[in-house]
């Protein structure tokens, strides 16, 4: 048996004149193509529920529309040809009833609706699925650091435990050195501040340190 809803035959009755008959043959077309859905007011519109959102409709100062949450799968992109957003609901505009596909046609559209509703939520494509993060190759440890790092172990756990960017902001600091003087420099200093638990931009972390 179709419950209707009083809220919706407020809402078909005070809406504009060239509306109504419109909205009268959209809501016959769902009870009689979904006959257990409910209806309600959603949004200050009707819709009407399976599972899920089946589909719903409005009235506007203009027209009429009405569309289904799963239009996308329904293959009826002639009749349903306003896309909403990037979702997969489908609806059709109509300055009125006259403009209605026929009932029987309706009616078809608003059953494949609830049977789609009915298997349960939409499969994501493959192509709509998260691409994985990729995984930045950790940067490649100049042969003097990793030198250095070998001798001192309290230095090379540091280093070790650090994050791949508070690594690489040691690694691209001494590979920078253009000299042979200054990258034994910076070796040093890393691995006298790496003994100490700190990266290297510690005095500009605001009493951060080491690795976090």
């Amino acid at each position: 048996m179709v419950e209707k809803s009083k809220e919706v035959d407020a809402y078909v009755a005070n809406a504009p004149a060239h509306a109504v008959a419109a909205l009268k043959r959209i809501r016959k077309a769902f009870h009689e193509g979904a006959p257990d859905c409910r209806e309600s007011i959603k949004w200050g519109a009707p819709h009407f529920d399976g599972r899920s959102i089946i589909g719903g409709m409005a009235a506007f100062k203009e027209h009429v529309a009405f569309g289904f949450w799963r239009g996308a799968e329904l293959g009826a992109d002639e009749l349903l040809s306003q896309r909403i957003g990037n979702s997969d609901m489908r609806r059709m505009k109509v300055a009125s009833a006259k403009e209605l596909p026929t009932h029987a046609a309706l009616v078809r559209l608003v059953r494949r609706a609830a049977a789609l509703d009915a298997k349960g939520p939409a499969r994501k494509e493959a192509s709509q699925k998260k691409t994985a993060p990729v995984k930045r190759a950790a940067p490649k440890v100049p042969a003097e650091l990793a030198a250095a790092l070998a001798r001192n172990a309290k230095a090379r756990a540091t280093f070790e435990a650090f994050a791949p960017s508070r690594r690489k902001e040691y690694v691209e600091w001494i590979a920078e050195a253009k000299r042979d003087e200054t990258r034994s420099r910076r070796v040093a200093q890393a691995v006298e501040w790496m003994a100490e638990g700190k990266s290297r931009n510690w005095k500009y972390e605001s009493g951060r340190r080491g690795a976090r």
